[in-house]
């Protein structure tokens, strides 16, 4: 009877933080479509052409419950920059190429978002990337920064004050560079 009571207290400990979690996920993917913002989250984005300025502006914050739609470009070299604020305050950039596909994120705020779900398919490759920084500094922590042809990460911070950059080399649009990933 003891073992089912403490099974039981044991099952309820694991979920209690898995649910928690699933309240802040933001379930972006890097190379794939924008995310889908938790229903505490508020959301604005704007069209940027590069090398100007914003060729048209959706500002407005916009709740979950209501409907969102992300604004297409009118060029090819136009994109999407799209703004979520997450409920714990983390704001989360997502950088939309004309097809609608993201090629760059940065976050900022007190919590690290959740890096598998904003780097998707991209996840494995950054973490290797990680490891292999590690190793090379002789285990130490700190930044990160990976670097590679197909995938750049950068992303640091503190407790309290997270931020950091992802993005694809191959994805930028013409006349956007990693540095406009902010």
């Amino acid at each position: 009877m003891w073992s089912r009571i403490r099974r039981a207290g044991f099952v309820t400990a694991l979920a209690l933080p898995c649910s928690l979690l699933a309240v802040q996920s933001a379930h972006a993917g890097l190379g794939g479509a924008p995310m889908t913002p938790p229903t505490d989250a508020s959301v604005s984005s704007r069209v940027v052409q590069p090398g100007g300025g914003i060729a048209a502006s959706a500002a407005q914050s916009v709740m979950r419950s209501a409907s969102s739609t992300t604004s297409s470009a009118s060029t090819s070299s136009s994109y999407t920059v799209r703004e979520t604020t997450l409920g714990n305050s983390t704001v989360v950039r997502e950088y939309l190429a004309a097809d609608g596909a993201v090629f760059g994120i940065a976050w900022r705020g007190p919590q690290m978002p959740d890096l598998n779900d904003l780097l998707g398919s991209y996840f494995p490759q950054y973490v290797a990337g990680v490891k292999a920084e590690r190793a090379a500094r002789g285990g130490a922590r700190g930044p990160v920064s990976v670097d590679q042809s197909g995938l750049v990460v950068r992303s640091g911070g503190h407790m309290g004050a997270f931020s950091g950059q992802a993005w694809l080399p191959p994805a930028l649009p013409v006349g956007v560079s990693g540095s406009d990933i902010q």
